[in-house]
C-alpha cells in the first residue's frame, strides 16, 4: 500500500515566537495586576504584604508556565519535524531502491531480449545452413538417380535412403521420389532390374515397424509402376496405390498390417496376403491375378473384387469382417474359400468359376448372394453355415454340386437355378431338382 505524500514543510516565522512570548508576558502581567489589585484591598498591612508577595509569585508562575508550554510546543514541533524528515528520507530511499530495481530489471530484460535475439539469429542461421545442406544433398542424390550409369543410380538410391533416415521431415518427399522412379519406364539397361529391386527394398525396409529404420506415416503411390518381386512382408502399409501396376514375380504382403485404402487393381503373376491384418479397404476391382493367396488373413475393411480375374485363388480360413464383393469376377482356375468366415455380406453375382469352387465349412453370417453365378467346375458347399439368407437365383452348376451337411437359417432362394444332368449332385434337404431337358435340371425350394 502506498503511503500518502507528506505535506510541504513550512518554516515558522520569527514573529510568531515573539508574539507567543508577548502573550505569555501580557498574561502574566494581567494575572499579576489582578492579584495585586485584590491584595491592595486588604485592611491589614501584614496581610496586604503577604498577598502582594503571593500575587507576584503567582504572576511569575503563570509567565513561567506559559513559557514552558510554549517551549514544549516548540519541542513537539521539532520532534514532529524530525519524524516527518525521517519518513521523507525513508520514502525517498524506498523510491530510489524501487527505481534502481526497475532499472536493473529493465537492463536484465534488455539483455535477455538481446540474448534471445542472438539465439534466434543463430538458430535461423543454423537452420538455413542445414536446409541448404539438405537441398544440396537431395539435389545431388536425385541427379545421381537420373544417371545413365546403373552403378551411379544405385548410389543415388542409397544417398536418398541415408538422407531420409537422418532427416524424418524429408521422408515423404524421398518416398515420393522413389515411387516416381518405379513409375517411370525401365531404362534400356540389363542392370536396371537390380536398380529397381533395390528401390523396392529401400521402400519396404522402412515400412516394417520393428526398429529405428521404420518410417511411419508415409504412403506409396505406385500407380502404373513396374514391380518385380515386390516383397512387403510384415510391412505396415497406409494408403498404398498399385492401380494399373504390372507386378512380375511374387508380390508378397504376407503378414502385412493394412491401413487406409489398399488399391490393387493391377496385374500380378502372384499375389500373397497370407496372414495379413488391418482395417484397410482393399480394392481389387479390375485386377488380373494369375495366382492369389489370402489364407488366414484377417481383413477388417471392405474387400471389393468387382470385375477382377483370378487364376488360382485361395482364401482358406480368411476372416472377412466387412462386406466382400466379387460381382462379375472370373476365377479361371480353382478357387478355395474353405473355412472362410464371412461376418458381413458376400456378393458374387454374375461371377464365373471356371474350375473348382470350394466353400467347405465356410460361415456366412449375413446375406450371401450367388445370383447368376456360373459354377463351371465342382461347387462344394459341404457343412457350410448360412446364418442369414443365401440366394442362388439363376445360378448355373455345370459341374458337380455338393451341399452335404450345409445348414440354412432361412429358406434359400434358388429361383430358376439350374444344374447339369451330367453329374450326380447332393442338394440340401428340401431342394428339388426336376429335368428341364436332357442337359439341365431346374432347382426349386420348398
Amino acid at each position: 500500500m502506498t503511503s500518502p505524500p507528506d505535506e510541504r514543510l513550512r518554516v515558522m516565522p520569527w514573529w510568531l515566537v515573539l508574539v507567543g512570548l508577548l502573550l505569555a508576558v501580557a498574561l502574566g502581567w494581567w494575572v499579576l495586576d489582578s492579584l495585586l489589585g485584590e491584595a491592595d484591598r486588604a485592611t491589614q498591612p501584614d496581610t496586604r504584604a503577604t498577598l502582594r508577595v503571593d500575587a507576584i509569585r503567582t504572576g511569575l508562575t503563570v509567565v513561567a508556565g506559559t513559557g514552558g508550554g510554549l517551549a514544549l510546543l516548540l519541542a513537539a514541533r521539532r520532534q514532529w519535524i524530525s519524524e516527518r524528515a525521517q519518513r521523507h528520507q525513508e520514502a525517498v530511499a524506498a523510491q530510489d531502491q524501487t527505481h534502481r530495481e526497475r532499472v536493473q530489471a529493465h537492463a536484465e530484460a534488455v539483455a535477455d531480449a538481446a540474448q534471445r535475439h542472438q539465439e534466434r539469429q543463430a538458430e535461423a542461421a543454423e537452420h538455413d545452413a542445414a536446409e541448404r545442406r539438405l537441398t544440396e544433398l537431395y539435389t545431388r542424390a536425385v541427379e545421381l538417380l537420373g544417371s545413365d550409369n546403373a552403378a551411379v543410380r544405385l548410389g543415388g538410391l542409397h544417398a536418398l535412403e541415408r538422407l531420409g533416415q537422418d532427416n524424418p521431415g524429408q521422408r515423404p518427399t524421398i518416398v515420393a521420389v522413389l515411387c516416381a522412379y518405379l513409375r517411370m519406364p525401365p531404362a534400356d539397361d540389363p542392370r536396371e532390374t537390380e536398380v529397381r529391386r533395390t528401390a523396392q527394398r529401400v521402400l519396404t525396409r522402412h515400412l516394417r515397424a520393428d526398429g529405428d529404420q521404420f518410417w511411419p506415416g508415409v504412403s506409396l503411390d505406385l500407380t502404373g509402376a513396374r514391380l518385380d518381386g515386390f516383397d512387403a512382408t510384415g510391412c505396415t502399409l497406409v494408403d498404398a496405390d498399385l492401380t494399373g501396376a504390372v507386378c512380375t514375380g511374387a508380390t508378397r504382403l504376407t503378414g502385412a498390417t493394412l491401413r487406409g485404402r489398399l488399391s490393387l487393381g493391377a496385374t500380378f503373376e502372384e499375389l500373397f496376403l497370407d496372414g495379413a491384418t488391418g482395417d484397410a479397404e482393399i480394392v481389387l476391382d479390375g485386377a488380373d491375378v494369375e495366382r492369389a493367396s489370402f489364407d488366414r488373413a484377417d481383413l477388417g475393411g471392405v474387400l471389393s473384387g468387382r470385375g477382377a480375374t483370378f487364376g488360382r485363388a485361395t482364401f482358406r480360413g480368411t476372416t472377412f469382417r466387412e462386406t466382400a464383393t466379387f460381382d462379375t469376377a472370373r476365377f479361371t482356375d480353382s478357387a478355395t474359400f474353405r473355412e472362410a468366415d464371412f461376418r458381413a455380406g458376400l456378393s458374387m453375382e454374375h461371377a464365373v468359376f471356371g474350375g473348382y469352387a470350394g466353400f467347405r465349412q465356410a460361415r456366412f453370417a449375413d446375406l450371401a448372394m450367388f445370383r447368376f453365378t456360373e459354377f463351371g467346375g465342382e461347387a462344394w458347399f459341404e457343412q457350410a453355415r448360412f446364418e442369414n439368407k443365401g440366394s442362388f437365383g439363376r445360378a448355373r452348376f455345370h459341374g458337380r454340386a455338393r451341399f452335404g451337411g450345409a445348414t440354412f437359417a432361412r429358406r434359400p432362394g434358388v429361383d430358376q437355378a439350374r444344374a447339369s444332368t451330367a453329374h450326380a449332385h447332393v442338394w440340401p434337404d428340401g431342394w428339388h431338382a426336376s429335368p428341364v431337358d436332357d442337359d439341365w435340371l431346374l432347382l426349386t425350394e420348398p
